[in-house]
């Protein structure tokens, strides 16, 4: 993929991972289910060696950060991870 891709997925990331963070904190107090799903989430990707980043073309120097990132995009669910994939299958190369 090329680097205007990288950076598109990247942000596209960075906003989910921002906006999965802000879900753990709802109404004044800790989402039980929120950081739950999350926990979940990491031991999958973490345990498993899963990286989201790497199979999209976005290599971190420590392959730990991709699978955390990865385990914290697991957190929302089959449908979030499913529209990711679909939108950066849509970016084509320039």
């Amino acid at each position: 993929m090329e680097s205007i891709g990288i950076i598109i997925i990247a942000a596209v990331l960075a906003e989910a991972v921002w906006e999965t963070g802000k879900l753990t904190w709802q109404q004044g107090k800790v989402s039980v289910d929120r950081v739950g799903a999350l926990a979940v989430g990491l031991i999958f990707a973490v345990g498993a060696g899963l990286d989201v980043c790497a199979l999209l073309g976005l290599m971190f120097i420590h392959p730990l950060i991709g699978q955390v990132l990865t385990g914290i995009l697991l957190s929302r669910g089959a449908n979030f991870v499913h529209d990711l994939f679909r939108a950066a299958e849509g970016l084509k190369p320039i």
